[in-house]
């Protein structure tokens, strides 16, 4: 059970930032059907990190779309944005006005069960300019979502439900740090939609 379930107003964070849940913002049934959708018409592909100057491949797989082709780099590989669907834009619509924030992107991360997840990190490249708004929108399996300090090392976790919302913003990114840890118990796919601001080089 989620300690914030359904109390967007509350932020997660005791310090150095703010995060939002808000529960799901979709049906079950909407949160099917969207899902079955993504999944099943968006150009998925592994995605890769370097590590140690190598380039590796990750068995969990994204896509990137924008209002325009816009290029955003990070874990050292540059991906460009495609055009939005009928779909992504009734989603990101609905974000945004819950949220109240704007977003012009959208990375979108398929997990195909528990044996993939994400390691410790911040979304703090330069594209995104300082303290914006990221908004998660989580469908399919419901997985466990982790915040760490970065100078205290303090944990804040909730589980994100399927069709669930979580907003980060502010200074968020400077302090913490997030993760989707592995799990060996889920074997059913999530995908996250993680709706993003890119600002771009002559406005940086």
């Amino acid at each position: 059970m989620n300690l914030f379930q359904y109390e967007p107003s509350r932020n997660l964070l005791p310090f150095d930032g703010t995060v939002n849940y808000f529960g799901p913002i979709l049906t079950p049934s909407e949160a099917q059907e969207y899902f079955e959708v993504l999944l099943t018409s968006v150009p998925w592909e592994n995605d890769e990190v370097f590590i140690c100057g190598k380039r590796i491949g990750t068995a969990r797989k994204v896509a990137w779309y924008g209002d325009a082709q816009y290029s955003y780099t990070y874990s050292g590989t540059t991906k460009t944005a495609l055009g939005w669907t009928r779909a992504l834009l009734a989603l990101k619509s609905l974000v945004e006005g819950k949220s109240g924030a704007t977003f012009n992107s959208c990375l979108l991360n398929l997990y195909h069960d528990g044996s993939e997840g994400m390691g410790w990190h911040s979304d703090d490249e330069k594209s995104l300019g300082r303290n914006s708004a990221i908004a998660s929108l989580s469908l399919g399996a419901e997985r466990k979502f982790s915040l760490r300090h970065k100078r205290s090392g303090q944990l804040i976790s909730i589980r994100l439900e399927d069709g669930s919302l979580l907003v980060m913003k502010g200074i968020t990114q400077r302090f913490w740090q997030h993760s989707v840890p592995k799990s060996a118990k889920i074997r059913k796919p999530r995908i996250n939609l993680t709706f993003r601001t890119i600002v771009l080089e002559e406005t940086l």
